[in-house]
């Protein structure tokens, strides 16, 4: 056996176990050893059984002097009961619903069990401890250095539906016993020496099998500094990839913008210009612009997208601007026929659904055009800007001389998929030209996510929003005070205004709470208080404004249902929409003044942030109301952080630290171990690590001289997915 052996081929695990690891993206030794514990149980106490006393946890070694299974009709539930002793004493023992356990333990046998000493009346005993046989001996260190799941710091590990820590601690053990040694280390020796971390082989131990929490924490330090060292060095050689590949480079036609600028019907903020300039210089390079703009809700990045493509589309290129939903596309096609209505462009839409046209040459209209003609003029470069969604990279797509891709909320977007909206793209030596490429995001992406997952990015920043614009008055709401924010909507309504409630979910959990167990049955029954957006819409439609209108708009409608809906909201023939989280993105109704949002704990505040930048975009006082019954500490500390805070990017930062990146940006996503997006909050590590990553590649950019760490960001390209 070695690390690459397939778990198929380990001893004592079968068929179904497979399933399981695969599922927790397991499929060798390798992948084994690096399914860190997520943290430590401390059963390291081990005290003589005359001392125990309620609470713990404790640990207990002696000899199992009876064993029975007594079966109980009111619960139908089986207890094991047992009798453990040691020179000072006896203890009862019982564990719940595990009556295999009778087979387990035998009169006579020695045991380690540690766990919480609970009382019933005067009468004490151990609830459901962990356990594992031991030797007879009165010598407990000798015991200890030899023990798994009691005894010591024992690893949790992150875990899967019937896949257990103590299963994982079984397998994972021996196997480390006789491979460890085997680990080669990638990480540059003087990296390692500089931070003075623990060597691979002795890490690799003190993070599953801790000798003491100090130790633990070393090597999980080292585990985390060397991640973030790769992910910044992957992202780093992207950036220098893109670098030598080739772009047409679009002069900047000043007066253009100039021209541009003076028929907008407001002024660009001093970050929207600084932005601007920054994208239109990098779009006079020969080389692909991979630029990330950031802005809150109503920071008007669109326009200065706009200005990046009508460059380009005077310069005679063509530009693929990409939406995520088909509601925005169309939204994008109708605003950039506004703005560009005096500029002589054409502009073509293709969704799922539906295409469109809108052409100078046919008196500036909008025409329903056949998808083969759509793809016929784009092919021979006739479309100036081709909106869509993400049907753009369906392979019959194909453009005459695209220059731009820009898309909108997709910051994860790569070389491969530029590829595929340019595959015909060559220059007069055949060489492959790269289009330049520019995103947008309303999410504000905190420091040290710009340092490592979006490394490879430029990063422009909208800071500041138009002037004019009047706070968002927000307040947390519990239940008791909501009849008074109902009469508040009621009369924004009566003024005209119009109302956003959201709620978390489509339809309530069905699944009963008795039918689950621990930690699934809080989070269902959790699911089950939250409001339902078809609950809400019945509640609101029939008990609270019977009077007025109200809409319903969730993931699960069809198309033409979502456009309608938000077509009548837009056109005021809706008075308060029920929605779901769809309407974070990009959906404009300056006529909307207030915002409810249900079970607010439910959502980052990231989130909650997109979903009050929905309203306040006109001259009215608009109001968002943060509805919350969630008792805790954490849950209060963020919504009153919406309170005090009205910039996105200081929110981002404290969404960070008080959630995790794995909320923030999603650990599946990028396929990023838990233990490196854990470490995304320390901007130390992350800024070392950053700096160690550019000080090689200057020094040798092949990785010529480091063959392991070459191998291993190989494999570490493969785990990792960032387009």
């Amino acid at each position: 056996m070695n690390l690459t052996t397939p778990i198929e081929e380990i001893p004592r695990v079968g068929l179904i176990y497979q399933k399981k690891l695969k599922k927790l993206g397991i499929k060798n030794i390798r992948d084994l050893f690096f399914h860190f514990p997520h943290r430590y149980e401390d059963f390291s106490k081990i005290i003589p059984i005359s001392k125990a006393e309620a609470g713990g946890p404790f640990c207990f070694q002696g000899e199992i002097l009876d064993t029975k299974n007594i079966y109980t009709s009111r619960k139908r539930m089986v207890l094991t009961q047992a009798t453990i002793g040691d020179e000072t004493g006896k203890l009862k023992v019982i564990w719940f619903n595990q009556p295999y356990l009778i087979n387990t333990f035998k009169k006579g046998d020695y045991v380690c069990l540690a766990g919480k000493i609970a009382k019933k009346g005067s009468a004490k005993y151990l609830s459901s401890p962990a356990y594992e046989k031991i030797s007879p001996t009165s010598n407990t260190q000798h015991l200890t250095s030899n023990l798994t799941h009691t005894g010591r710091l024992i690893p949790v590990y992150p875990e899967t539906e019937g896949l257990s820590s103590r299963w994982l601690r079984f397998i994972v053990k021996p196997l480390l016993i006789k491979l460890k040694n085997q680990i080669s280390d990638s990480l540059p020796e003087k990296i390692r020496k500089k931070y003075d971390f623990l060597p691979l082989q002795k890490a690799i131990w003190q993070i599953h099998f801790p000798d003491s929490l100090k130790l633990a924490k070393e090597a999980k330090k080292r585990f985390a500094f060397e991640e973030l060292f790769n992910l910044s060095l992957f992202v780093l050689r992207e950036r220098l990839k893109l670098a030598r590949e080739k772009a047409i480079p679009i002069p900047l036609n000043l007066a253009l913008i100039k021209e541009f600028i003076k028929s907008l019907s407001f002024k660009l903020t001093a970050a929207q210009k600084k932005s601007a300039w920054q994208i239109l210089k990098d779009l006079e390079k020969p080389r692909p612009m991979n630029r990330l703009l950031e802005g809150d809700v109503g920071s008007g990045k669109t326009v200065v997208a706009m200005m990046a493509a009508l460059n380009v589309a005077k310069a005679g290129f063509q530009i693929a601007f990409m939406a995520p939903t088909e509601i925005l596309a169309k939204q994008h096609f109708q605003e950039l026929i506004k703005f560009f209505k005096n500029f002589n462009l054409d502009i073509g839409l293709l969704t799922g659904k539906e295409d469109k046209f809108f052409s100078r040459k046919l008196k500036n209209e909008v025409i329903e055009i056949s998808r083969k003609k759509l793809l016929e003029k784009t092919k021979k470069g006739e479309i100036d800007i081709l909106i869509g969604t993400h049907a753009l990279l369906q392979d019959k797509v194909k453009f005459g001389n695209l220059a731009l891709v820009t898309l909108d909320e997709q910051h994860r977007f790569g070389v491969e998929q530029r590829a595929k909206l340019c595959k015909s793209s060559k220059d007069t030596n055949g060489k492959k030209i790269i289009p330049h490429l520019l995103s947008m995001t309303a999410t504000p992406i905190p420091r040290t996510l710009s340092l490592t997952i979006y490394g490879d990015l430029d990063l422009s920043i909208i800071d500041e929003l138009p002037k004019g614009r009047k706070k968002i008055i927000t307040k947390i709401v519990q239940s008791k005070d909501k009849k008074e924010t109902y009469n508040f909507i009621r009369a924004e309504v009566k003024k005209n205004r119009q109302v956003f409630v959201i709620c978390p979910r489509i339809e309530p959990v069905k699944t009963s709470p008795e039918n689950l167990d621990g930690e699934l049955s809080q989070q269902v029954l959790s699911w089950m208080e939250v409001k339902a957006v078809k609950d809400e819409y019945q509640k609101l439609s029939k008990e609270i404004f019977p009077d007025l209108k109200i809409g319903m708009l969730h993931g699960k409608m069809k198309t033409q249902e979502k456009e309608k809906v938000m077509k009548d909201f837009k056109d005021k023939k809706i008075d308060i929409l029920v929605s779901t989280s769809v309407v974070e993105v990009g959906i404009d109704i300056p006529n909307a003044t207030v915002m409810m949002i249900e079970g607010s704990e439910k959502f980052g505040l990231a989130q909650l942030h997109q979903f009050r930048g929905r309203i306040g975009r006109s001259d009215f006082q608009s109001h968002c109301f943060l509805f919350t019954d969630a008792p805790g500490l954490v849950t209060n500390r963020r919504l009153r952080a919406l309170l005090s805070c009205e910039n996105g990017f200081e929110l981002a930062e404290k969404d960070l630290l008080i959630r995790g990146p794995g909320d923030f940006s999603g650990s599946r996503q990028w396929g990023i171990p838990d233990l490196t997006m854990a470490s995304l909050t320390d901007v130390f590590l992350v800024e070392k690590a950053r700096e160690e990553a550019q000080e090689i590649l200057q020094e040798d950019p092949g990785l010529k001289k480091y063959p392991q760490l070459r191998e291993r960001l190989e494999e570490f390209g493969k785990r990792i997915h960032l387009e």
